[in-house]
């Protein structure tokens, strides 16, 4: 777990990031979204972050970690710039929807973050398949914030 330093001082980052932009997430502008019943109630998002961000750090670690140990340098170093454009894309999000109160380009930027997920989960299987199982939910839960961010937006345009 060599990289584990690396990783998680880059999700904590990202976590930061969206934390400062999602401070705005009781404001009167957000209050007054219509937004879809299958939102998730504002206390879930804390908590599935924290999980999401410690598993993106730990699985992403093992990954990185793995392919170095098997002497595939340029894969591990494939594997972490795209993790940091992942988790650019993901402390992009908050700024965008609850600072700039862009909810189509929300939707968008969270389609570019769930097809971001999508390909750590592919860049981590042959490296690491239980460390590419564990990223499967990140990379599911931004397909599900796509679908919540598109829908918002579709009701508020």
């Amino acid at each position: 777990m060599r990289s584990i330093i690396k990783t998680g001082l880059g999700t904590a980052t990202a976590a930061v990031v969206g934390a400062l932009a999602s401070q705005d997430a009781d404001s009167r502008w957000y209050r007054r979204l219509s937004k879809p019943p299958f939102q998730p109630p504002a206390v879930a998002f804390p908590i599935v972050w924290t999980l999401l961000y410690t598993d993106i750090a730990i699985s992403s670690a093992v990954t990185i970690d793995t392919l170095n140990d098997e002497m595939r340098h340029i894969d591990a170093a494939a594997f972490e710039r795209a993790l940091a454009v992942n988790l650019v894309l993901n402390g992009a999000w908050t700024w965008v929807f609850f600072r700039a109160h862009r909810t189509g380009a929300a939707a968008i930027t969270a389609a570019a973050l769930t097809v971001s997920g999508a390909d750590l989960v592919r860049r981590a299987a042959p490296a690491s398949p239980p460390a590419a199982a564990a990223l499967a939910p990140y990379a599911g839960w931004c397909a599900f914030a796509t679908a919540l961010s598109a829908e918002i937006w579709r009701r508020n345009r």
